[in-house]
């Protein structure tokens, strides 16, 4: 088995001391957080990710779009028009009205 260097053993000794004091540290912090942060309490798992958020604010902002245009179009157009999703990124389509037959 080979020897330790000279100082080997102080520095392993200095390196655990130096993690010990870490880890004292982050739970002192997760315990003044917690006592500190109103959600604290709430699991990770329940709260909303940062995915989550974004694309709650995304389809908020496409639903103020369609909005917006289904006014204009209804302001500006005599044609009828619907919101809907599509899968060329149009935020409203025009329909066709159904004509009643003549009798």
């Amino acid at each position: 088995m080979a020897a330790n260097p000279p100082g080997q053993g102080f520095q392993n000794k200095t390196r655990v001391a130096i993690l010990a004091e870490l880890d004292k540290e982050k739970r002192r912090l997760m315990q003044s957080q917690s006592t500190n942060s109103p959600g604290a309490n709430i699991p990770l798992s329940s709260r909303p990710s940062l995915k989550e958020a974004r694309d709650s604010a995304e389809q908020q902002h496409i639903a103020a779009q369609q909005k917006a245009a289904l006014q204009h179009a209804h302001v500006h157009s005599s044609g009828f028009f619907i919101t809907q999703d599509s899968s060329f990124g149009n935020l409203i389509l025009p329909v066709l009205p159904r004509l009643e037959p003549d009798v």
